[in-house]
């Protein structure tokens, strides 16, 4: 989930390289945007077709990673998980330009709700909602269509080095309430939103460096993972529970599926505590990315940082 609709006092000034590209960007969502939701749908995927067939680092990265992750899998199968998650990346590119246009009416004809009631109880009891996901499934479609449907959350984000893309992206991630979080300062705001009763969605599956980071198994293989969302989450009480924006193939639709909270291992050590449930987390999300391994970012470097002594996998 993603970024400030509204610039930073610290941002630096648009060049003319950040103006150019700001141009380029607002060209290709409105001409997507322009098209039926089929039609862009199918031109996301050509274009994303297209970068996985000349992008060969972030290729090799992608099977590098499905090799870590699933030794056992033939390499012909690894390549197909790999040529399946570029498709979804470009539905999803396509959905993130058309999106500002959904009603809740037109939206619903292709997502529906699963376990929206676990979301629901964990808001109502006051102390906030810390929605555990990654870059699975249509992330950036899943807290806009939360958002649609009368939910507006907070999002944990990264800001982008164009500043006029960065509020082009956030304008359209924040048309119904949504607000952003920027990972540079995102502490005081998480547990503000917290002491709020506020939901904020933390995508919890990207590469850390310490001492932010903790290393814990993911897929076997030690990662380095935030461990922010634990620390928060015992501190101020609030409910964990797992989000994720899942294309079903069967019905030819996404499912925005809750799960029921997640217990938390409390037994006042807070270093091991924050490990233990850190490791929890990750195991979660192991478990849905082994269930839709063709809609994760394989893509990304996620075992870039290595305990000390331990050898580089890229």
């Amino acid at each position: 989930m993603s970024r400030d609709a509204q610039s930073s006092p610290e941002a630096t000034a648009p060049t003319l390289r950040h103006r150019l590209e700001f141009t380029l960007a607002w060209a290709f969502i409105h001409v997507l945007r322009a098209l039926p939701r089929r039609v862009a749908r199918a031109a996301g995927a050509l274009i994303a077709a297209i970068a996985h067939a000349t992008l060969g680092r972030l290729r090799r990265v992608g099977l590098r990673n499905l090799a870590l992750a699933f030794p056992a899998l033939p390499a012909s199968e690894r390549e197909l998980v790999l040529r399946l998650e570029y498709r979804h990346l470009g539905w999803l590119l396509a959905e993130f330009c058309q999106m500002s246009t959904y009603t809740p009416g037109f939206a619903g004809r292709f997502i529906r709700y699963e376990g929206l009631e676990h979301y629901l109880a964990a808001r109502d009891r006051g102390n906030g909602v810390l929605v555990l996901t990654g870059h699975l499934g249509a992330w950036e479609l899943s807290s806009f269509y939360h958002s649609l449907a009368g939910y507006p959350m907070g999002m944990v984000i990264r800001r982008l080095d164009n500043p006029l893309v960065d509020a082009l992206v956030n304008r359209i991630r924040c048309q119904h309430g949504n607000r952003v979080l920027h990972k540079d300062d995102f502490a005081r705001g998480l547990l503000a939103a917290m002491g709020a009763g506020e939901t904020v969605g933390i995508l919890m599956d990207t590469n850390m460096t310490p001492p932010q980071g903790l290393f814990v198994p993911f897929f076997g293989v030690a990662a380095c993972t935030a461990s922010g969302l634990a620390r928060v989450a015992l501190k101020t009480g609030a409910a964990v529970l797992p989000g994720f924006l899942l294309w079903e193939e069967s019905e030819g639709q996404y499912v925005l599926r809750f799960s029921p909270e997640l217990a938390l291992t409390d037994t006042g050590d807070a270093e091991a505590d924050a490990a233990d449930n850190t490791a929890r987390f990750t195991a979660v999300l192991e478990e849905a990315i082994r269930e839709y391994p063709s809609q994760w970012l394989w893509m990304h470097r996620r075992w870039k940082t290595r305990p000390p002594g331990a050898a580089a996998l890229y």
